[in-house]
């Protein structure tokens, strides 16, 4: 089958960072799924995995990725929950082989039916992102659908692909929703996506926020630069306010500054549940149902804004070069093999 992979780390000016080849289709599992693979996206791990290792050769291509939407053409003997000739989308594992193939081996637990009214490279965008949110959102942070009228979140970089489903969801759970952006492209996509304030991350936050008039804000989800923020992330959020980070930090986090408010602060990250083949994977399974749901019932909008075609090589070095520019808003696809 064709596959988009790699043999060095390389910085994506390289020709070579990418190239076109050809290795074996997989053979499902017990619990897998084997899914023609029709769509994929681009994130900020896609381009952080394949610059940040190391530089000697590897003598198989690595295949990375980790957004997908596909037909099930096989199943493993223990699968339940699919068919083949479902339509799926899903994140897959962080320790396997990714999307960029033609044809991927992945755990049903983790996949979700694929939304009907989704094209495959509005679908492709979804997946990954739309886990983060929502675990972050409504397991981190402990929110639920019903209304959180007078309540208040602090999205910080609302304007990229965790953000964008971010600020749809929190308003869809009733939250007034305070989004940062600071490009003009940035803030008209984050007014799109309906927010109901915008603030500059480059500018005092606090500041910022307290001119709306919030002295402080219930929750803060933090997708951009935690050094950076923490002392305003620690300042703005309430006492007894929830926290949550998807970016690492370089430096200690000082979580005395939270002792006085006894605020929460947890770490978001999408992989974990399939990383550690926890005992509540299926619940990826099912918030990607309930994601799917949502766009059948026209609750959510697609957020892809730049779409390559055909997937190979040359169209993945333009996306993670696209990627790695900073200037991205809502989230980049790639569809169709050649």
């Amino acid at each position: 089958m064709k596959a988009v992979g790699f043999y060095q780390h390389l910085p994506i000016t390289d020709p070579a960072s990418f190239e076109d080849v050809t290795i074996p289709i997989p053979t499902p599992g017990a619990h897998d799924l084997l899914v023609q693979v029709q769509g994929v996206s681009v994130n900020p791990v896609d381009t952080g995995v394949r610059k940040g290792g190391r530089k000697n050769k590897l003598a198989h291509p690595k295949i990375i990725g980790w957004d997908s939407v596909g037909t099930v053409t096989a199943v493993g003997p223990e699968v339940t929950l699919f068919t083949p000739g479902d339509r799926v989308w899903y994140a897959g594992e962080f320790t396997k082989a990714g999307s960029d193939e033609e044809f991927q081996t992945v755990d049903e637990r983790i996949v979700g039916h694929a939304p009907q009214n989704l094209t495959d490279q509005q679908a492709a965008a979804i997946p990954l992102v739309g886990l983060t949110a929502y675990e972050a959102l409504f397991e981190k942070m402990h929110l639920d659908f019903t209304s959180h009228q007078g309540e208040s979140i602090l999205i910080i970089n609302g304007s990229g692909g965790v953000g964008s489903m971010a600020v749809q969801l929190a308003k869809l759970a009733g939250l007034t929703v305070i989004a940062t952006a600071s490009k003009p492209a940035s803030i008209d996509w984050v007014n799109q996506l309906g927010t109901d304030y915008v603030v500059d991350h480059h500018q005092n936050l606090v500041k910022q926020v307290r001119a709306l008039g919030f002295k402080n804000v219930d929750y803060i989800l933090n997708l951009n630069n935690l050094d950076a923020h923490w002392q305003e992330i620690a300042e703005l959020i309430r006492p007894d306010g929830m926290i949550a980070a998807t970016t690492e930090n370089h430096r200690l986090i000082d979580l005395q500054a939270l002792t006085k408010k006894r605020a929460t602060f947890a770490w978001e990250w999408m992989y974990s549940k399939s990383y550690y083949q926890t005992e509540n994977m299926i619940t990826q399974h099912d918030i990607l149902d309930h994601i799917a749901q949502l766009y059948n019932d026209k609750a959510l909008q697609p957020i892809d804004t730049v779409h390559y075609q055909p997937i190979n090589a040359e169209n993945m070095r333009k996306a993670h070069a696209d990627v790695e520019s900073g200037h991205m808003v809502g989230k980049l696809s790639l569809t169709a093999w050649s």
